[in-house]
């Protein structure tokens, strides 16, 4: 009976264990990057959208890559774009993409690493293939 009350208590602290790295409270770099993935894919979703306005075509291209120095000026660019104020999904996505430039020059500026600084990249990305289904 003995083994059997020791095999339960030390399942019993793995998985404690397991839920207190899973609790744990995001990084800098965790909220930068899921952030910026969240920018992405809204802006995606935006240019996809039918209900918005023809405003939204001549938006800078928002593709981002927090390890690219260059993402600063993208951010700053898109947050200064005059166009498109009165559209809903545009102003929070601004207000998105002014956050993440926030966090990065002020609270994560010591904690990120830029690998590059190729603006080029961050206007043609080279995406990963599509996998067939």
């Amino acid at each position: 009976k003995l083994p059997t009350m020791k095999m339960l208590l030390s399942l019993i602290a793995l998985l404690s264990a397991a839920l207190l790295v899973n609790a744990a409270p995001p990084t800098c770099y965790s909220r930068v990057l899921s952030l910026s993935k969240e920018i992405t894919e809204s802006f995606k979703e935006l240019q996809t959208s039918k209900a918005v306005d023809s405003c939204v075509e001549m938006l800078p291209r928002l593709y981002l890559d927090i390890h690219n120095y260059c993402v600063l000026a993208k951010l700053r660019d898109f947050v200064a774009y005059p166009r498109c104020e009165r559209v809903l999904e545009v102003s929070e996505l601004k207000e998105k993409a002014r956050s993440l430039y926030t966090i990065m020059i002020s609270y994560c500026r010591r904690d990120l690493a830029f690998l590059t600084d190729d603006c080029n990249a961050l206007e043609s990305p080279v995406l990963p293939p599509i996998e067939p289904s």
